[in-house]
């Protein structure tokens, strides 16, 4: 089974429905011809879309990744790079940083698309997205280094990240976003319901999601929320044949905002269930059967 890929916002690229998420890369400890495996199986499944950020892995995941790109350069053109920028991390590999903070500069946005592109040994990114909201954002400057990066062919499109609807539409009046990457699964239910998945149905643009197995907690947590969302996955995913996993992950697939779900394992067995999750269709009243288990209640 592949994945199936949509265009992301009306002017947006077309991204795989499932992406490969890139930021435990350094942790993984694999090999540079592993690496290049692991994009290689991905591309089998349908996963086109590559998600980073400059910070991953104290700022080495970027570089990993395109020293299995250089390996195989011709991979370049079927993938679609997603990175990030405006997080200052204190690392090695960072001796000014000497405070961990945010930064969306002009001057730092820039540097850091630059930094981004050479690391990964790459002309063009293709989705450039600021990580966190900074207090101190300044929407034209932000807008004003966007133009810039895209006037000279170093960045296709731009979105944001964690970011709430207040400070989305800040931006996107200055600058048209493609996405914003949010936090949502059936520990982590939110976004449904603070106008964050609202205001992406409202401009037609399609939600990155990352942490949709809730960092791994879905499998073990023993709060008594995990505890009666498992009972009820368990019980569907024997109804529908799949995996516990692959039903938390089609839970949020369905959702009207068409959203594009982050891998975070470098296991292309678990890769291979976020894929299959894009193959079920949840009846409405097994979705709210989850969602009444996450909540602790039913529907008002």
């Amino acid at each position: 089974m592949q994945t199936s890929s949509i265009q992301i916002s009306p002017q947006g690229p077309t991204f795989s429905r499932i992406i490969l998420g890139l930021w435990r890369l350094a942790d993984w400890n694999m090999s540079v011809q592993q690496r290049l495996e692991l994009l290689e199986q991905a591309l089998d499944l349908g996963i086109t879309t590559i998600d980073q950020a400059d910070i991953y892995g104290g700022y080495l995941s970027e570089a990993l990744l395109g020293e299995a790109l250089s390996l195989a350069p011709q991979l370049r053109t079927r993938f679609q790079i997603v990175t990030k920028c405006g997080i200052k991390l204190v690392s090695p590999q960072r001796p000014s940083h000497r405070l961990q903070h945010y930064d969306t500069s002009r001057a730092h946005i820039i540097a850091s698309a630059e930094n981004s592109l050479r690391a990964m040994g790459i002309e063009t990114i293709d989705l450039l997205l600021i990580h966190r909201p900074d207090p101190l954002m300044d929407a034209d400057e932000i807008a004003g280094a966007f133009q810039t990066l895209q006037q000279e062919g170093k960045v296709r499109h731009f979105g944001v990240s964690n970011f709430s609807s207040a400070q989305f539409e800040l931006l996107a009046a200055r600058f048209p976003l493609v996405t914003n990457q949010l936090e949502l699964s059936l520990l982590h239910m939110d976004p449904l319901h603070d106008g964050t998945l609202d205001l992406c149905q409202r401009y037609r643009i399609a939600p990155m999601i990352w942490s949709a197995l809730a960092g791994g907690r879905l499998i073990d947590d023993t709060s008594e929320q995990g505890r009666r969302v498992r009972l009820v996955l368990h019980q569907l995913a024997l109804e529908y044949d799949v995996s516990p996993s692959t039903l938390a992950l089609s839970w949020i697939l369905q959702h009207p905002s068409k959203p594009l779900v982050l891998t975070g394992s470098g296991r292309i067995a678990a890769i291979r269930e976020a894929v299959a999750a894009t193959g079920i269709t949840l009846t409405r009243e097994h979705w709210f059967s989850l969602w009444c288990a996450s909540a602790g209640r039913g529907v008002d």
